[in-house]
């Protein structure tokens, strides 16, 4: 947890070089409690009630803000054992998550994640590669062969495995890099 702060400290200065200016008091930084496949999370809380707008999306209409006054960075343990360049990533992630506007991946996320992989040398996208990550850490990376489905992406092969589906994962996502659809393949077991 030590080397966690410290690295969060650094990237908060980054920042600060940059002229990206985070107010730290909101934020709290941590490991995550569950073993997630995630790289981390941003949860939001005390949405800034000034901030609010209704977003459409098909028949139904949502309550959403755009400004919040708390924030939770949790981080996975196993991000930790990575190299330092890849744990500092993740972090910087999630803080653009905690500027105005960027709870989201959206075009403001996007902009902000420009501008700091020009200027400090990221490579901070809305999606990771675990594998990757691993061979840059010089570590071995084993693939969890429980999965019951694999996702395709039918545009660019992009593939991803899951324990469980979400209801409407088809309908409700799209690929992540191409922004393909998904098509889901059950990986079945002999024994």
């Amino acid at each position: 947890m030590q080397n966690l702060n410290e690295l969060y400290k650094e990237c908060i200065e980054e920042l600060k070089r940059i002229g990206i200016d985070i107010d730290i008091r909101t934020i709290e930084i941590q490991l995550s409690k569950r073993n997630n496949k995630r790289y981390g999370c941003c949860k939001q809380e005390e949405p800034d009630r000034n901030t609010k707008y209704y977003e459409k999306i098909g028949n139904k209409i949502y309550l959403r803000y755009s400004k919040f006054n708390k924030h939770t960075i949790e981080i996975s343990k196993w991000v930790m054992m990575l190299e330092e360049r890849i744990i500092k990533n993740t972090i910087i992630h999630e803080l653009i998550h905690c500027l105005p506007y960027c709870n989201n991946h959206g075009a403001k996320f996007k902009k902000y994640a420009k501008y700091i992989n020009e200027k400090l040398g990221y490579d901070i996208s809305r999606v990771g590669n675990k594998k990757e990550d691993y061979e840059k850490s010089n570590m071995k990376y084993t693939e969890n062969i429980n999965f019951k489905y694999k996702i395709v992406c039918e545009k660019c092969n992009q593939t991803f495995y899951r324990q469980r589906l979400m209801r409407n994962l088809t309908k409700k996502y799209r690929c992540g890099i191409c922004g393909g659809k998904l098509k889901i393949y059950e990986i079945v077991r002999h024994q």
